[in-house]
């Protein structure tokens, strides 16, 4: 079984890849390589072909290992403190996503920032622990990470459902489909890149520095 390959882990493991995928993606620091959007949509697109996965239990699975996930970062970090995120061995991926996460929770503020978290790989792993360690009111932040994981997950197995609906043999195409949303889900750290690169070429320090208040 290969983890990085969502056909395999959903093959192997079935609705239960889901659940435990999202578990590890939204609530451990671990779970920065596993593929979230990828493997939900595939999901939705092989309730339609001969793996037949149950759409009913993915829909169930989807969003309750998200929400499960999300809410055992958040107490991670609550309990355990800044060490989660600010240790000195931290991986560049991980500082980075923990810095982006930050900047969410000061632009947005808590409610949108744990929604858009949802969407954009990385940050949705680190944002829950820091959220812990921030000690943002626990109810605020559950309420908001339910409503964000349900969404999230709904809409990626419900969007693969239609399309593997509409189009017959679509597990002939599951490679370049797979590969078209690895590189959507990508497509907000491109634009966080770019725009971390060009703020200096035509601001000043404190033009730059209000673009996040």
């Amino acid at each position: 079984m290969n983890l990085l390959d969502p056909h395999s882990l959903l093959s192997q493991l079935g609705p239960w890849a889901v659940l435990l995928v999202m578990f590890a993606e939204t609530g451990l620091l671990i779970g920065f390589f596993l593929p979230g959007d990828s493997l939900l949509f595939t999901a939705g697109l092989l309730t339609t072909t001969g793996i037949h996965l149950n759409l009913p239990l993915t829909l169930v699975f989807a969003p309750l290992g998200a929400v499960l996930g999300a809410q055992v970062g958040y107490l991670i970090g609550r309990r355990f403190g800044p060490a989660i995120v600010e240790r000195p061995r931290l991986e560049r991926a991980a500082e980075r996503a923990a810095e982006r996460a930050r900047e969410h929770l000061e632009s947005y503020g808590v409610g949108r920032a744990v929604v858009l978290a949802r969407f954009i790989p990385g940050v949705r792993t680190v944002m829950n622990p820091l959220a812990g360690t921030l000690r943002i009111d626990a109810k605020a932040f559950a309420r908001w990470q339910v409503a964000g994981g349900v969404v999230w997950t709904v809409g990626l197995v419900l969007a693969g459902h239609l399309l593997g609906s509409q189009i017959p043999g679509v597990d002939k195409y599951l490679l370049p489909i797979i590969a078209v949303i690895v590189i959507v889900s990508l497509v907000p750290v491109g634009i966080e890149f770019l725009r971390q690169r060009s703020p200096a070429d035509g601001m000043t320090a404190e033009e730059t520095s209000s673009c996040w208040t």
